[in-house]
């Protein structure tokens, strides 16, 4: 046997682990999984964030996306898998946040929440509410810290820190997050 075997072989099962996590993060159905499909949830998610704060102005607090990539990053706990969910929803909301915006901004904070919450899922017993809580509004502050770091040292935004705002909205996102979480995990056992 040759040396370039073992290396071949251990590529391919790589990749078909890789290639398993991404039909996992863009919502398809892969073989020996019971994973719920995320397609249409991302995609209502994301069509509801971007249009729901123009209709209802307390919307504006409420991240959606970010509440649904946390769940299914904590809930499938596989840190690729988190990853590729969080980078797919994030550009999905890049790109229906309107032409002002810069692709890629949400997609980068989306993508390192999803990866931690993964990490974090296989790490701490996600299924009580205390905990939800605590995680969703640590990931909500990691994310706004991200973003803005982001838009402001990267992209050149003028953008203004209020601490106000953010406590608000973590602990708005933080609570929904709860009651959100419990729905879908009564959806997902009904699948």
């Amino acid at each position: 046997m040759s040396a370039v075997g073992p290396r071949k072989a251990r590529f391919e099962g790589q990749s078909g682990r890789a290639a398993g996590a991404l039909s996992l993060a863009l919502g398809k159905w892969a073989p020996g999984t019971e994973k719920p499909t995320t397609t249409g949830t991302s995609s209502g998610n994301s069509l509801g964030a971007a249009f729901l704060p123009l209709k209802f102005g307390f919307f504006k607090y409420l991240d959606l996306p970010l509440l649904v990539v946390i769940f299914f990053a904590m809930a499938r706990r596989s840190p690729l898998a988190g990853l590729l969910t969080g980078a797919v929803i994030g550009l999905l909301q890049d790109s229906l946040a309107g032409p002002g915006h810069h692709i890629g901004l949400y997609g980068i904070a989306k993508t390192v929440v999803g990866y931690g919450a993964s990490s974090l899922g296989v790490k701490l017993d996600v299924e009580n509410a205390g905990t939800r809580l605590l995680v969703t509004v640590a990931f909500y502050g990691i994310h706004q810290v991200l973003y803005f770091t982001i838009a402001r040292g990267l992209v050149g935004l003028d953008l203004h820190w209020s601490w106000p705002r953010e406590l608000i909205s973590a602990a708005a996102n933080g609570l929904l997050g709860v009651f959100l979480f419990a729905g879908l995990d009564k959806l997902k056992q009904r699948a």
